[in-house]
């Protein structure tokens, strides 16, 4: 086993990784609930930029499921984050496996 061309590998790999995870961070997922009756953006990171409420989802006699719709939005667009960040990642990480590393 060559030690320096795993090396190489290696450093290769945790550049790709580093790539994908900045264009997964500055990508832009949408979550919404109640039939896009709330709408939330985010980052591949997770970072909430945009919560948008449709005014006729505002019922001041009801305020819990606006409330409910909100969470719900938020989550969706979450998942959606995670969901961008693991399609990113996921085929870098199992080219771990080449490197000759046990158990990765």
């Amino acid at each position: 086993m060559d030690l320096n061309k795993m090396m190489q590998q290696a450093q290769k790999m945790q550049e790709e990784v580093a790539r994908a995870q900045e264009e997964a961070a500055n990508a832009i997922v949408e979550g919404s609930a109640g039939g896009g009756a709330v709408i939330v953006k985010a980052t591949g990171a997770g970072k909430l930029t945009e919560i948008k409420i449709d005014p006729k989802a505002i019922d001041p006699d009801d305020p819990e499921t606006l409330e409910d719709l909100v969470l719900a939005a938020v989550n969706n667009a979450l998942e959606a984050a995670d969901g961008l960040m693991q399609s990113k990642l996921g085929g870098l990480m199992g080219g771990l496996g080449g490197l000759g590393l046990p158990g990765l």
